[in-house]
């Protein structure tokens, strides 16, 4: 299994675990719902965001993100949250609402903070819940995926849309459907994703560094500078089940540095390509993005060298924000990306998207890859350059002896996105993806559709690129790194 893992001199793996991938919203809302109101006095929960909204309903009777969260710190559980700053809603982030989450959870007796110890232009972007437990370690639980506590994340297999929803390019309709997942993890691996929030929670340079604006809205929210020191952890969790686990992060260089990544941190990206140089049948991606030939090229190589290889990729039909100005830099990256791939594969890359039974498209958030079947990820960041190099980023690799948890993985999302039975055997030869796909996309029942991204003018291209690579999909490595193309 080590083989499949970066050398543990770059991120530590362990084995003993056990993993389960929740797929959709409200799947994952529900568990963790179940998780925390099990939580008593003296447990512990710690909880990182990119956006929060407090009166996002985790199911269809509640209890809301606050009710839940402010629940367990009335009850005694140490709770504990570093939340994104953000920018103002009014440019489509979520600066308010986060800040009215933290708001309340504080006034219950957690410790929520805004966090803006972040690259200029960049954001906090994990999304990672640990639950430890003060007399059952065996309990102790971790969640690391695509999926913030926030509107329009609460889908399911019909993917209908969230009741609550955050602003979208209109051809999503009223409630956007919402195609999204996370991972659950029990074992030794738990104290790993602990490992990572504790580091951000203990990096001594203010929150609001540089930023007078920022601080003012702190104080105005009763906010400390730094937080309380973190109290050492509840133990250790025992073995759970047979998976390895290798946690990975991205973090950019920046100034200030990051105590625990003076040089910044890029082993997601790094894990990928390492994965991609082992694959030799088939890489599956889903990915809210798909940009940068910089990311491109890590598996453009892989389809070079592998005649037998191909790559399958389920992204969004629209980006998210389609507008005059924003649309153009999204297309932009994602159609170099495709140009990239397509020529080092041809017919051995294709890209779709997905559909509801009512024919409106479904958003595409979840960030999962799977390759030949033997190492999977899931996590927050997506394939660009932006999340492999810039903003702060977290996802698990696992590997199990046997395949079985990737290989079940992606049979359950196919057989969602191409309406096929789940035991149905295409599913599992992988030598007869690509095949399967094409053939199945061709029946207007199904879900999934060839992707075609709308095309540029020349002169939308020449203003985009600039806004692209500097706004939109940034580059978070030192001068010397990017010119080298290393990660």
């Amino acid at each position: 299994m080590s083989d499949w893992f970066l050398p543990t001199s770059e991120r530590p793996w362990t084995e003993g675990n056990a993993v389960e991938v929740l797929v959709h919203g409200a799947t994952y809302f529900q568990r963790v719902v179940d998780v925390i109101n099990k939580a008593s006095a003296g447990d512990r929960v710690l909880f990182t965001d990119w956006r929060g909204d407090a009166d996002e309903c985790l199911t269809d009777t509640g209890p809301t993100v606050a009710d839940l969260l402010c629940g367990a710190a009335r009850r005694g559980v140490d709770v504990r949250g570093l939340v994104w700053r953000s920018h103002s809603d009014l440019l489509s982030f979520s600066a308010q609402q986060n800040n009215h989450l933290g708001a309340l959870v504080n006034k219950a007796g957690g410790e929520v903070l805004l966090d803006q110890r972040v690259r200029r232009g960049g954001s906090h972007h994990q999304k990672m819940i640990v639950v430890e437990h003060k007399d059952r370690p065996s309990d102790d639980i971790a969640f690391v995926g695509g999926i913030d506590l926030c509107h329009s994340r609460r889908d399911d297999r019909r993917h209908l849309g969230d009741r609550q929803t955050q602003k979208m390019d209109h051809r999503y309709g009223e409630t956007p459907p919402w195609h999204d997942a996370a991972m659950q993890v029990q074992g030794p691996a738990v104290r790993d994703v602990a490992g990572t929030f504790s580091q951000r929670w203990d990096d001594p340079t203010p929150l609001d560094h540089r930023n007078p604006y920022r601080a003012l809205l702190r104080r105005a929210a009763g906010m400390p500078a730094h937080p309380q020191p973190l109290p050492t952890s509840l133990g250790s969790p025992p073995t759970a089940g047979r998976h390895a686990v290798q946690v990975l992060r991205t973090y950019p260089a920046k100034s200030p540095a990051f105590p625990f990544a003076p040089d910044g941190e890029r082993s997601v990206a790094r894990a990928y390509a390492h994965a991609f140089s082992r694959a030799r049948r088939l890489v599956y991606v889903e990915d809210q993005y798909l940009w940068s030939t910089d990311v491109a090229r890590t598996l453009a190589e892989a389809l070079r060298r592998e005649p037998a290889l191909h790559v399958i990729a389920v992204v969004p039909r629209y980006p998210d924000q389609d507008g005059g100005v924003s649309g153009p830099p999204n297309r932009l990256g994602q159609l170099d990306a495709i140009n990239v791939l397509s020529d080092a594969g041809g017919d051995r890359f294709a890209v779709y998207d997905l559909t509801n039974e009512l024919g409106v498209p479904i958003y595409v958030h979840a960030k999962v890859c799977v390759v030949d079947d033997e190492w999977m990820t899931c996590g927050s960041d997506n394939f660009n350059r932006r999340s492999w190099t810039h903003d702060s980023e977290a996802t698990c690799a696992v590997v199990d002896p046997d395949g079985e948890l990737p290989r079940q993985v992606r049979t359950q999302l196919w057989s969602e996105h191409l309406g096929l039975d789940p035991d149905d055997p295409r599913l599992r030869d992988l030598d007869g993806a690509a095949v399967l796909w094409r053939e199945r996309t061709r029946d207007s029942s199904v879900r999934a559709k060839p992707h075609q991204p709308d095309p540029l003018p020349r002169f939308g291209r020449v203003w985009a690129a600039p806004l692209y690579r500097l706004v939109y999909d940034p580059d978070g490595r030192r001068v010397k790194q990017r010119r080298s193309g290393r990660f």
